[in-house]
């Protein structure tokens, strides 16, 4: 009987000595990006990306660390936002055909209207539009 008492004690701290190894290996809990698809005629919205596609029109806005990106598109003009870490802002509208991209890091600005050339202030940033065939850097 005092082996089955010590089979059963070791299997118990064999159990209980893998649960803590696989808990102290998981890796830290970290927020999800926020990701934020507008297929022709669709929007999205979360509490930090925003998007609203016309008939014609595809947008993306990516968030994460605190940053925000709003977008909107038709006319088939694509544009996308990606804006990562705390103070991060990308604002980007469609107008005409063709793709965009903006991308801003922490307390970055980007701004594309499809008109005017991009506009890149603060921290690290860029910009390319295909629709004004002009981009920017900050």
């Amino acid at each position: 009987m005092r082996s089955a008492t010590r089979t059963a004690l070791g299997i118990i701290i064999a159990g209980a000595g893998a649960a803590g190894i696989s808990l102290a290996a998981a890796p830290a809990a970290h927020a999800v990006p926020e990701v934020c698809p507008g297929l022709p005629g669709q929007s999205s919205t979360m509490p930090n990306c925003q998007v609203d596609s016309g008939p014609t029109g595809l947008t993306l806005a990516i968030t994460d660390g605190g940053g925000k990106a709003a977008v909107t598109g038709d006319n088939y003009a694509g544009p996308a936002a990606i804006a990562i870490g705390k103070g991060a802002t990308v604002t980007m509208t469609g107008v005409r055909p063709g793709l965009a991209i903006g991308i801003a890091g922490p307390g970055a600005t980007v701004v594309v209207d499809g008109k005017n050339g991009p506009t890149c202030t603060g921290g690290a940033a860029f910009a390319g539009d295909f629709q004004t065939w002009k981009g920017c850097r900050s």
